[in-house]
């Protein structure tokens, strides 16, 4: 049993980590704080809280909240990503409830504690000085809640097992020529945690690319077991399926004219969850990371020491290979997670009462 903490900015493939993090069997969630990233960290606040409402979170996780978090990084402007989430961060998205609903506001924590209260609570009830259980930490968007806990309570580090994060790419980038968004949004954050004397793996744009939503899948998604030879999706067998149906559609087709992507939309963030609680559907390799902070055509590039120029001794901190980096994930194993946790789902939302 792995005990998470998931700091989010949701965001459609935030959301799908979300209903894997509630439903997998082998994770207890102690808590969800949320950030600036793909929208507002408003609109993040409430859409966690929604997605806690719609995969029925109320069935296993009734007394976990939503954390407000940071509303802009630690040094440049907010940004936001309406091109690829839609102004609200669920754009498309049917059937979820009304953010001011009173099942939705329910999630939320109380107006005077904030990410970082949730969060170092959290830890420090589960590591019980030693007594109890270390936390694994994953981040999905730019990780300025993060980068603030390894600032403000360095006493608290002995108590993570890992920080795991989706962001980066390996010569890659995707909002810029070089940079991936959740680590351009905020590269001195993602600097600060990767500095960190904490064992820390990236989940990086080149194996997050390959966890696509074929048609396949999003048939098996709408019904399962069933087949698509003809292209054309089958008949939604919940509510909720129906609802992750356009959550899933609205994503492919921002993937589709932004960026080309034919075959269906890459669930980034979904494969945080799935490495936390299943490492061996991956192979990761250690590197030394770090983050281009000043150049003018590269601000955000993970710089990922593939040929070990740096010399580096063997911590996870400043001067050692301090990140594991994912190099690929097992797509059936991976797929078949996601399915498993929809069922489970599908059985407690509310949104099929």
């Amino acid at each position: 049993m792995k005990f998470v903490w998931m700091d989010v900015d949701p965001g459609h493939d935030d959301a799908t980590a979300l209903l894997l993090g509630l439903h997998c069997p082998d994770i207890k969630l102690l808590g969800i704080s949320t950030t600036h990233g793909n929208a507002s960290s408003d609109w993040t606040l409430r859409n966690a809280a929604r997605c806690l409402h719609a995969f029925g979170a109320s069935a296993h996780h009734s007394d976990i909240r939503v954390y407000p978090g940071a509303a802009k990084p630690l040094l440049k402007p907010a940004k936001h990503d309406p091109e690829i989430h839609g102004e609200d961060g669920l754009g498309g998205v049917e059937g979820f409830p009304d953010a001011e609903d009173p099942n939705v506001t329910r999630w939320i924590a109380g107006q005077s504690e904030r990410a970082l209260d949730g969060l170092s609570a959290a830890v420090r009830k589960t590591w019980d000085n030693g007594k109890g259980n270390k936390v694994s930490i994953i981040s999905s968007g730019p990780m300025t809640n993060v980068a603030l806990f390894v600032a403000v309570y360095p006493d608290l580090l002995e108590a993570i097992e890992e920080f795991v994060f989706m962001g980066g790419g390996v010569g890659m980038g995707n909002r810029s020529a070089v940079a991936e968004y959740n680590i351009l949004c905020d590269p001195h954050a993602a600097q600060i945690v990767l500095n960190a004397p904490v064992k820390k793996t990236m989940i990086p744009i080149n194996v997050t690319h390959t966890a696509i939503v074929t048609r396949q899948i999003h048939a098996n998604l709408l019904s399962p077991a069933s087949q698509t030879t003809d292209g054309r999706l089958p008949t939604a067998s919940s509510n909720l399926r129906y609802t992750l149906s356009t959550l899933i559609s609205f994503f492919a087709e921002s993937y589709r004219s932004t960026f080309g992507f034919e075959n269906g939309p890459p669930l980034h963030d979904a494969l945080t969850v799935a490495y936390v609680a299943y490492p061996h559907l991956f192979k990761e390799k250690r590197f030394r990371v770090d983050v281009e902070l000043n150049g003018t055509h590269t601000s955000g590039e993970t710089v990922v020491d593939v040929w070990n120029y740096k010399n580096c001794d063997d911590s996870w901190g400043v001067g050692g290979k301090n990140c594991l980096v994912a190099q690929s994930v097992d797509l059936n194993g991976f797929f078949s997670f996601f399915h498993e946790s929809i069922e489970r789902c599908d059985q407690v939302s509310p949104l099929n009462a």
